[in-house]
């Protein structure tokens, strides 16, 4: 059977389960089960017929939701939140891929604009970051030391402050959506060319390597995490622009609890990135290659958790499924 068919016969099938477990709609235990068990008996089949489709995707989803349906009065040994962490939400999450590509490159192309305007026009970066910070940071680089910026203050003072600012950076990308996805694409950009700017601008001052050894200790799960947290606002956002089949309103309550929990799984690596710029990043004299493998820990962890460990999650869930049924 042809994959536009199969999902023709099955559409409706699929879209009234969903919203019976999503939106607390009256079902029995019965139907629950009869449902499920039809739902992995397709997840098998579009596992078997149509490997990588978006059709295996929704269904993979579709099903994690159902089963934590099902179990959710089900006594665990393991602590709820670490179950959250540990399986629900990266099951969860592939479904998003593909929005935070989206967020992703609303962040790149935002920090290219910001880097060729730094290096085309002098003002930018005062305009940008500020005439305060701007000369603090001459005064340092004439010094010998351009990240002392990151010395001051103590460091468990440092620590939450920076971990507090950060969490409300992502609350407020994920808020913007409210107004749909063109709020949230508005943080990104702006946090894209203030960042541009700001790494062009030691690269014009000539201490482009000693700075960015520094700033990258804290800045690469900061980064990532503000992006991912752009993805739960454009989550949101996108839920308002295309309803799909759903009423505008019941897409709304869908994509802002989906938003929500992926900002809500950012807030680890946000105390991760407040702790390094706390304790870690003011030691500018630490080797390089302690430096960067800080760096590399730092962004492969990002990158295993929001992306590679969510599609291996999946796949894995799939094949058990799959096994069940035959």
């Amino acid at each position: 059977m042809r994959e536009a068919a199969f999902v023709k016969q099955n559409k409706e099938k699929w879209i009234a389960f969903e919203k019976a477990i999503n939106y607390n709609a009256h079902i029995s235990p019965d139907e629950l089960a009869n449902g499920y068990i039809q739902l992995t008996n397709d997840l098998a089949y579009a596992q078997t017929y149509y490997a990588e489709s978006k059709t295996l995707l929704y269904l993979n989803s579709l099903a994690s939701q159902a089963h934590q349906k099902i179990y959710k009065n089900k006594k665990e040994s393991r602590n709820r939140i670490v179950e959250f962490w540990k399986t629900e939400f990266p099951l969860f999450f592939r479904q998003y891929h593909k929005t935070l590509g989206i967020a992703f490159l609303i962040f790149m192309i935002a920090s290219a604009i910001g880097s060729i305007s730094a290096m085309n026009d002098d003002t930018f970066v005062r305009l940008i970051l500020g005439d305060a910070y701007v000369n603090e940071t001459l005064n340092n680089i004439a010094s010998g030391d351009p990240t002392a910026i990151y010395k001051g203050g103590s460091e468990i003072g440092t620590f939450l402050g920076i971990t507090i600012n950060n969490i409300k950076v992502a609350f407020m990308a994920f808020s913007f959506g409210v107004i749909t996805s063109i709020g949230t694409a508005y943080i990104l950009f702006s946090n894209g060319v203030m960042l541009g700017a700001f790494i062009t601008f030691f690269y014009t001052q000539d201490v482009f390597y000693q700075a960015n050894k520094q700033i990258w200790l804290h800045g690469t799960i900061e980064i990532s995490v503000i992006i991912i947290a752009g993805c739960a606002g454009l989550i949101m956002g996108n839920s308002i622009l295309f309803p799909k089949t759903y009423s505008r309103r019941v897409s709304f309550m869908k994509g802002a609890k989906d938003g929500l929990k992926v900002v809500v799984s950012t807030i680890p690596f946000f105390i991760i990135a407040g702790f390094i710029e706390g304790f870690i990043t003011r030691y500018s004299n630490m080797p390089a290659w302690l430096a960067f493998l800080i760096i590399g820990s730092s962004l492969l962890l990002v990158v295993f958790y929001y992306i590679i460990y969510p599609i291996l999650l999946n796949q894995s869930y799939a094949s058990r499924k799959s096994g069940k049924i035959y």
